[in-house]
């Protein structure tokens, strides 16, 4: 068996939570060394690639670590739940049916987008098509779809789900990241321009321009530095809702795999589906309520804390020498 330089959890565990202490102290430095290279190197990357040199070289074993599994069973589902917290759908339908069509327009875009470039590629690399496995071209492509929809926890969660390889997670998280920071900057470029190519078009951002002073007042009005009970009822809910969604999960899907077997295609078999289903759901469906006011003290960041320390766990079982190959 190979040796590896450290094997405790608890040991890993620190390392990373020191690397990524270290990606967010420089990407927010005012040093002109670091200003000039994450204005090249996304600090995203950094927390999926720097985790993976310590696998591919023998510093961690990823495989043998419980660090991931553990993350993406708690933490994530507990992102997930603080992060729908702040959604107010409310406000979303607001914004008239234009902006809804043209949001629905691209989910559907993205997700027949991924079937309908693999079927193109494949006129030229017909491997890619009827080839199962962790490190399917499609499983791949699922998490990227999951990401551009939904952000990183949304990709996280479709790795897990479509048991996506590690292998060729590296090479989607290094395409989604790299082409999703090109996209910004074509974003940024056309918002400075913004009101001028708004009237060019006649465009009517008024409802934006509402929803946009809505949330600066909410903020203003209920934002305030938490307090210690403020930290322990966030952890609660977060904590609360996925020990529901683990209890609930492992009635549903079992109940599926015995009464409807051929529901597998569908994931519905899956223990883990229903765990993100499940928090995803009560997370929104509290949005409603006053839990939502845990937003105003830092429930959305605390969640964010989460999803960084599960991308540090998933870089341990990456390999981003494959990129190469």
């Amino acid at each position: 068996m190979e040796t590896v330089v450290f094997s405790n959890d608890a040991t890993v565990l620190g390392l990373l939570a020191v690397i990524l202490g270290g990606v967010f102290y420089t990407s927010q430095s005012d040093h002109p060394f670091w200003k000039k290279f994450y204005k090249y190197i996304p600090a995203l990357l950094l927390c999926y690639f720097l985790p993976s040199l310590l696998n591919t070289f023998g510093v961690v074993d990823g495989n043998a670590s419980q660090l991931y599994y553990v993350a993406s069973r708690y933490l994530l589902p507990a992102c997930l739940v603080l992060l729908t917290l702040s959604v107010d759908l409310k406000a979303i339908v607001s914004l008239g049916p234009k902006a809804l069509i043209m949001f629905l327009t691209g989910t559907v875009g993205i997700v027949i987008g991924g079937p309908i470039a693999l079927l193109v590629i494949a006129q030229f690399n017909p491997e890619l098509i009827g080839t199962d496995g962790p490190e399917a071209v499609w499983r791949g492509m699922t998490t990227v779809a999951g990401s551009w929809i939904g952000g990183g926890a949304n990709q996280a969660a479709m790795k897990e789900i479509y048991g996506v390889g590690g292998d060729i997670f590296s090479i989607m998280v290094t395409v989604d990241v790299i082409v999703a920071n090109i996209w910004m900057a074509f974003l940024l470029y056309f918002a400075s321009k913004a009101k001028e190519i708004d009237a060019k078009t006649g465009a009517d951002t008024t409802a934006i321009d509402k929803l946009r002073i809505k949330v600066e007042k909410y903020h203003s009005e209920h934002g305030r530095i938490p307090t210690l009970k403020d930290l322990m009822m966030i952890v609660a809910v977060g904590f609360g809702v996925t020990g529901l969604g683990h209890m609930l999960a492992d009635i549903i899907a079992p109940f599926f795999a015995e009464h409807y077997p051929d529901s597998e295609k569908y994931s519905l078999h899956s223990g883990f589906f229903w765990l993100i289903f499940i928090t995803t759901t009560i997370g929104l469906a509290l949005s409603f309520t006053k839990v939502r006011n845990l937003e105003a003290v830092g429930a959305s960041k605390v969640g964010q804390a989460y999803l960084y320390i599960l991308f540090k766990t998933i870089g341990i079982i990456m390999n981003f020498t494959k990129i190469l190959l």
